[in-house]
């Protein structure tokens, strides 16, 4: 679920289409020449995300170069550097932070989280059975210390389950089946349980923010198109949790 920056305009500004392996445009047109009957990293069955290779199969989303930016902004507010030359914000998190994966799909964002921030405790959710089974996988590939849980959003965190974790990441679904430059036929290869949301695609994000909120937990970083930005905002805001930071996709909020 992310992009490259077009010149398509939407209800809060600039909207984006999704980058893809395949190289296929997906916004104004046509693809240049044929689709290939699956995209190549299908076809390979591993993608790269952060510097490693992950396996994916069509029970997954194939992970963008954009969603690497939640990696960024978790970073940032571990205080740990994150890009050559530039500095971290102060320390947000303990030391020691309980990490929380929402939806998971082939686990990269989680087992990234993990190899680069070891003193975390990493958990990952996913309503999807075969696609934690490629998160195992994934994490087992990876030696990653990760947690795996079958949830939808925030049931299971109850300090039974799952603890309150002091972040949540989540790159849920969050297209929005009426933009009109979307290409639907380009991302026909991909699960659509882990693309479309209705209200715009918001309905997802919007139930995260609400159920965090009610748990007080302190960070959320969250990706969605810069187009819905305003309106993940407003809902965030109306729910006490301040804007931290803006990356490409990713908005942070603090619980104020």
């Amino acid at each position: 679920m992310n992009a490259v920056l077009q010149n398509s305009q939407a209800e809060s500004g600039s909207c984006r289409t999704f980058s893809s392996p395949t190289s296929l445009t997906l916004s104004g047109g046509p693809p240049p020449g044929p689709s290939p009957a699956l995209p190549h990293a299908y076809q390979q069955g591993i993608q790269d995300f952060y510097g490693r290779d992950f396996i994916i199969t069509q029970d997954v989303l194939i992970p963008r170069p954009e969603t690497e930016q939640l990696i960024d902004a978790v970073l940032n507010l571990a205080g740990k550097p994150y890009l050559p030359g530039v500095k971290p914000s102060k320390r947000q998190l303990p030391k020691s932070p309980i990490i929380l994966d929402v939806g998971t799909g082939s686990g990269c964002i989680a087992i990234t989280l993990a190899k680069e921030l070891p003193e975390a405790t990493v958990y990952a959710t996913d309503i999807s059975k075969p696609a934690l089974k490629i998160a195992q996988k994934n994490a087992a590939k990876h030696n990653a210390p990760i947690v795996l849980i079958i949830s939808h959003l925030l049931e299971k965190v109850n300090n039974v389950d799952l603890p309150i974790p002091d972040v949540i990441v989540a790159n849920l679904p969050y297209v929005d089946e009426t933009w009109d430059w979307l290409d639907k036929a380009a991302l026909a290869k991909e699960p659509s349980i882990a693309l479309y949301a209705p209200d715009h695609g918001l309905r997802l994000i919007k139930q995260l923010i609400s159920q965090a909120a009610a748990l007080h937990i302190k960070y959320l970083v969250l990706e969605s198109d810069p187009c819905q930005h305003n309106k993940v905002i407003k809902y965030a805001e109306s729910h006490q949790y301040q804007l931290f930071d803006v990356r490409g996709f990713i908005t942070t909020y603090k619980l104020i």
